[in-house]
């Protein structure tokens, strides 16, 4: 892999070298590539069903029928065009796992298929949970839950900053943030999201407010969009008086993407930074304390 571009995280970078990744992320094009590259090398042989589990970190949990269906007419008409990639199971020999291609394993047992092409390779814990993640985040098939689950699970599990979960995804810090943000809402809140009557824009502005669960069950009663449920979250919040009687009041609800912006300035400048909006103007303001730290501010800002 070229040297500057982004890699697929510890150890797949180099089973992927020979795949071409674009320096501002993966594209679904490139990662079903990547994964096709993995799965070439080792060449696909036909594995029983039985013989296939699913592997229990699996980002994507929920899978729909309808989707399912229209795969699995697929491979009764054409079969499975993209073998499956699997690993020995851990502490169960004979056995495969999925590290890619769960729908496809799902959909080739309601087609009644026996056997499933495939190529086994072998994959450490993390390994298979970069990968999977990037599969399915890359070709938008988690929902926001689960793609948040997946990067939490990656910082606890191995270790991982947000920056080097970010950089094994190929997205920014900040959609690492946001996404992990979520998983601090109410389980109910949560689970509105898992199955898919709550967007991902929904939890990010009923995350701002302060009773999530009876904003989540106004939001979906009523069938509120995302710019409907952020002005619901504003409601209530206290704006202070206009900063030197110019401009609009600014109100100190901030949403979640406002917020990373401003830890990402305060990252850039090494000072506490607040952004202050006023319904699309406004102002941004760096604090400091001595007058070492303002020279240092003018350093940064004006160095080419």
């Amino acid at each position: 892999m070229a040297e500057g571009r982004r890699g697929l995280g510890r150890g797949l970078s180099a089973l992927m070298e020979e795949t071409d990744v674009a320096a501002d992320g993966l594209s679904p094009t490139a990662v079903a590539a990547a994964v096709a590259a993995v799965a070439d090398a080792g060449g696909s042989r036909d594995i029983p069903i039985e013989l296939i589990s699913r592997n229990p970190d699996q980002p994507r949990k929920v899978f729909g029928e309808a989707e399912l269906e229209e795969l699995a007419a697929s491979i009764r008409t054409r079969g499975i065009i993209q073998p499956l990639l699997l690993r020995p199971a851990p502490g169960a020999p004979g056995q495969f796992q999925i590290v890619a291609g769960e729908r496809r394993w799902r959909a080739a047992q309601r087609a009644g298929l026996r056997t499933v092409p495939a190529v086994v390779r072998e994959f450490d814990d993390g390994e298979v949970l970069e990968l999977a993640i990037i599969e399915n985040v890359q070709r938008a098939d988690l929902n926001a839950i689960e793609e948040a689950q997946g990067y939490r699970a990656l910082q606890d599990r191995f270790g991982r900053t947000q920056e080097a979960v970010a950089e094994v995804v190929g997205k920014s810090r900040s959609h690492v943030a946001n996404a992990l943000r979520l998983l601090a809402l109410p389980d109910e809140v949560q689970a509105h999201v898992l199955e898919g009557r709550l967007s991902a824009g929904h939890a990010r502005a009923i995350a701002a407010a302060p009773d999530p669960s009876d904003l989540a069950r106004q939001v979906i009663g009523r069938g509120l969009n995302v710019r409907d449920t952020e002005a619901l979250a504003r409601k209530g919040s206290v704006k202070p008086p206009r900063a030197g009687g110019r401009g609009g009041s600014v109100s100190r609800f901030k949403d979640a993407d406002t917020r990373v912006l401003e830890e990402d300035l305060e990252a850039l400048v090494g000072l506490k930074v607040q952004v202050l909006d006023r319904g699309g103007a406004g102002e941004v303001r760096i604090a400091y304390e001595t007058l070492e730290q303002l020279d240092e501010l003018c350093r940064r800002l004006t160095r080419s």
